[in-house]
């Protein structure tokens, strides 16, 4: 049986999908962009400070299915320059300093409303 999360700690989906579908054991979150629920804009700065917020966007929307960042077994990083790989890195690294999951990083053309940087992840909890 799947259930739909969703919490206001996140930015609100912008167009026809959930902020995380839990189904069974998994959690598959969608992608967040940097967008900072409190004022629904983005974040001031620049590619560090977007990886920042999508990331405490990541952690919200697992937190409100009630797991954490220990459960994800699979994160994709998308950003608009393979030029970001270091600074985003290292913010993705103080997020999942033990253990980290799988990983892809991807470079992409664009992101949704002119996003640098999104990141979806999947997550499993016994």
């Amino acid at each position: 049986m799947k259930k739909i999360i969703s919490t206001t700690d996140a930015p609100a989906a912008v167009g026809p999908y959930n902020q995380a579908i839990k189904a069974g054991p998994f959690l598959f979150c969608s992608g967040q962009i940097p967008i900072d629920p409190a004022t629904g804009q983005f974040v001031p700065g620049g590619v560090t400070e977007q990886a920042k917020q999508v990331l405490n966007n990541v952690k919200a929307v697992l937190e409100a299915a009630g797991y954490s960042l220990a459960d994800v077994i699979k994160a994709t990083v998308f950003a608009t320059s393979m030029n970001d790989f270091a600074a985003v890195n290292g913010v993705y690294a103080t997020y999942f300093e033990k253990e980290p999951p799988a990983r892809s990083f991807v470079e992409v053309s664009a992101l949704p409303k002119g996003a640098l940087v999104e990141i979806e992840v999947v997550a499993w909890k016994e």
